[in-house]
């Protein structure tokens, strides 16, 4: 049972920035451990440090009946070990001087993306809109949290991603 909802965008959290698409599960409609489990959630991270895990609630090994938040994990870094693997910005600039447009946006892409946001860029050139302010490496806006919200996504504080060393 997948939400129906897709969180992505840069978060600044916990002094952070990171781009990621995260893909949240609905809640289990019968909670054998009391309501102790978190959503699981697919993430996909763009950067830094590509990856594609799942967050998901685990049953702590032993006979107690307590569980854990754990991943499934590919990252790049871990998976291909001991290869060099440049950065988003390293493979657009070698993408460019190699003549490859393939990581570059398209022409009707870019168009669609003027015509989606040239009336929203008036409206703040003509004071009829205000950006929503928020404080510099907090999560962001209350208000997106609350849009998130209402669609359904619930955050939890309670997992940080780990990466390998």
């Amino acid at each position: 049972r997948i939400k129906s909802n897709i969180s992505s965008g840069i978060n600044a959290e916990y002094g952070e920035r990171k781009a990621e698409i995260r893909i949240q599960f609905k809640d289990t409609p019968s909670d054998i451990f009391g309501n102790m489990c978190r959503r699981n959630e697919l993430v996909i991270r763009v950067q830094p440090s590509e990856a594609v895990y799942c967050k998901m609630n685990v049953k702590s090994p032993g006979m107690s009946f307590n569980t854990v938040e754990s991943e499934l994990n590919l990252s790049y870094h871990d998976r291909f070990e001991g290869l060099d693997l440049p950065d988003a910005y390293e493979r657009l600039i070698l993408d460019f001087i190699l003549g490859s447009q393939t990581n570059f946006v398209r022409t009707d892409e870019l168009a669609e993306a003027w015509r989606i946001f040239t009336p929203l860029l008036h409206k703040l050139d003509a004071g009829q809109k205000e950006p929503v302010q928020y404080v510099y490496g907090t999560r962001g806006p209350a208000e997106a949290d609350k849009f998130i919200g209402d669609l359904g996504f619930k955050f939890s504080s309670t997992y940080k991603w780990t990466e390998k060393k």
